[in-house]
């Protein structure tokens, strides 16, 4: 094992593809980023895990990589994807836009998201050179000079609710296709995912409780978004849980609302997953009802941190199969 590759300069990409039901094709697209332009593996490149739901059909494949290498190796990803999913007859109860729905990019250690940004923005324009028919709106650190973070974006394009692509105008690239849709591509610090099941087929009362932790609400949990779904007979509240800078978040302590990690000497804040589980139970407990589980989709920031370091230093590119973390 090299010794230059202690220290790396650590970012991950959370790749959002609009296809979980076929575990061939989200393989082959987790193992093309693995792989350079020779054929042979790259030994800073590893995809730490791959999460897979089939009723929203919809995989979020966790690759981390150095800094310099991760924008190539997600490239390849998105290549392998293009061919393999078909936005004509995608189905799924998750919103998405398009067959590579979400490309953001995080630091880990040793870079600042204002180059994760860069390194988004290189991409974007990389993809639309390589992908015939692909175009991309752009979020955080990558859209220039707004930074409209990406929930904004969403609510501009309707995300939430769309999937006729021929009147949406994108940033990068030419109109939507309808074989590839929209990809969204941006950078910001680490966002988690957050799902807990609630013992009800009552969707109106999911979006209740949902609201009601939704952090842009009163009384909401900071940087905490939520969606309700029917899933697997049950309601689901899906959470994108986002990190923040903020002075005035002091307790982070074992079951403290908040836990705090940080890059570069910049300290960042999220919501803990306990926590949020917690307020979803109490919210449900308050109307009769009880909650099944919480799925946490990949990693805490400190969790992936670890993971790439690890698999890095000892060149394991299919982490994710170590961990078992496939088809969740």
């Amino acid at each position: 094992m090299s010794s230059c590759r202690v220290g790396l300069r650590l970012a991950a990409c959370l790749l959002n593809i609009s296809e979980a039901r076929k575990k061939y094709v989200v393989e082959n697209i987790a193992k093309a980023a693995l792989l350079e332009r020779n054929g042979q593996r790259h030994p800073e490149v590893s995809v730490l895990n791959i999460f897979s739901d089939p009723e929203y059909n919809r995989s979020v494949i966790t690759i981390a990589a150095s800094i310099d290498e991760l924008g190539n190796s997600v490239l390849a990803a998105c290549l392998e994807a293009f061919q393999s999913i078909d936005m004509e007859i995608q189905e799924g109860i998750h919103p998405c836009l398009g067959a590579v729905d979400l490309i953001p990019i995080y630091p880990l250690s040793g870079v600042g998201v204002e180059e994760c940004g860069a390194v988004a923005r290189s991409l974007a324009e990389n993809l639309i050179l390589s992908v015939p028919g692909c175009s991309v709106f752009l979020f955080g650190e990558a859209d220039l000079p707004e930074k409209r973070p990406l929930v904004q974006r969403r609510k501009q394009l309707g995300w939430f609710t769309r999937r006729d692509f021929s009147a949406l105008t994108p940033d990068l690239g030419p109109a939507p296709a309808r074989r590839c849709g929209l990809t969204g591509i941006g950078a910001s610090p680490y966002v988690m995912n957050c799902n807990v099941t609630i013992d009800s087929q009552d969707l109106a009362l999911g979006k209740e409780i949902a609201s009601a932790i939704r952090g842009s609400n009163v009384n909401g949990l900071k940087g905490v978004q939520t969606m309700a779904f029917p899933h697997k007979g049950k309601i689901e509240i899906a959470c994108n849980v986002e990190s923040f800078e903020d002075q005035e978040v002091t307790e982070t302590s074992a079951g403290s609302q908040y836990m705090a990690y940080s890059v570069l000497g910049d300290h960042f804040y999220y919501v803990s997953p306990h926590y949020i589980e917690a307020q979803v139970k109490k919210l449900a407990s308050d109307r009769g009802i009880g909650t099944i589980g919480r799925a946490l989709i990949g990693f805490t920031p400190q969790e992936c941190k670890s993971c790439a370091e690890y698999a890095i230093k000892e060149s394991i590119g299919e982490f994710w199969k170590i961990r078992e973390g496939v088809f969740m």
